[in-house]
């Protein structure tokens, strides 16, 4: 067993949140693929996290760039109730509890996008296994990542101001708010939209959303409890469960 290996298993160890298989790679095609992999054969906890990935995707199997020097994890998640669009805006303002980033001026992207005014620095991707069980897949933009073959604002936790970061840690971090994202999604997410408008991207903002219906247009007020979005037209108050939130173009506003 390497030296980052027995470092992870000791702080999952001292929070008591060891899980029965944990796997450190330097390269994989895709974390998310290792743990469905493993949690078909019956294991409950798996931890699978990677110094890069092949084949690393996100939300409608867009490519994730994922080059070396990042943290890319992916676990399994066991759900008391059974899973929603909830889960992703759990997950994500978990994420900005973490010790190691609490300082910094970090933003939630409905529905999955972890979010600064400078851009996207991670992002969520939530495959369910069953109603109650998915493998739940994190990757943070820790250090600068190329532009190239990005189609959106990118940034970096560095360029975010984390002076120095630790990857062990930050693994064990990451790990540990998806597993309290579980608690708290499993006790119904209480109070959740005031938790997530403080943090939302674009608040208050023109914006547009792409949806199964199309695009709409106006003013993003925040989500409900229900995690579905709210958008201020001129049809009125209009409500999304699905779709992708972007600021309006110039042209549209």
């Amino acid at each position: 067993m390497d030296l980052e290996t027995r470092l992870l298993q000791q702080i999952l160890s001292q929070a008591h949140q060891l899980p029965e298989v944990l796997l450190l790679k330097p390269v994989t095609a895709s974390t998310n693929d290792d743990v469905r992999e493993i949690a078909l054969k019956g294991v409950q906890q798996v931890l699978v996290a990677s110094g890069r990935q092949t084949q690393g995707r996100g939300q409608r199997q867009r490519k994730w760039v994922s080059p070396e020097g990042n943290v890319y994890l992916s676990t399994l998640l066991n759900i008391r109730t059974p899973i929603d669009g909830r889960l992703a805006l759990e997950i994500a303002l978990n994420i900005l509890q973490m010790p190691s980033l609490r300082d910094l001026e970090l933003q939630v992207k409905w529905p999955n996008d972890l979010y600064s005014r400078h851009g996207k620095w991670g992002g969520i991707l939530i495959e369910p296994l069953n109603a109650h069980q998915a493998v739940v897949g994190v990757g943070l933009n820790a250090l600068p990542v190329p532009k190239e073959g990005i189609d959106q604002a990118a940034t970096s936790l560095t360029e975010l101001g984390l002076a120095q970061f630790d990857r062990i840690q930050l693994t064990a971090e990451l790990y540990l708010a998806i597993q309290q994202a579980g608690e708290w999604f499993s006790h119904d997410s209480c109070n959740l939209a005031a938790r997530f408008n403080h943090c939302a991207a674009f608040k208050d903002e023109a914006v547009e959303i792409e949806h199964l219906q199309g695009l709409s247009r106006g003013i993003f007020l925040g989500i409900r409890n229900d995690g579905a979005v709210e958008i201020s037209s001129e049809r009125g108050i209009e409500h999304f469960f699905q779709g992708r939130l972007r600021r309006a173009s110039a042209s549209s506003e």
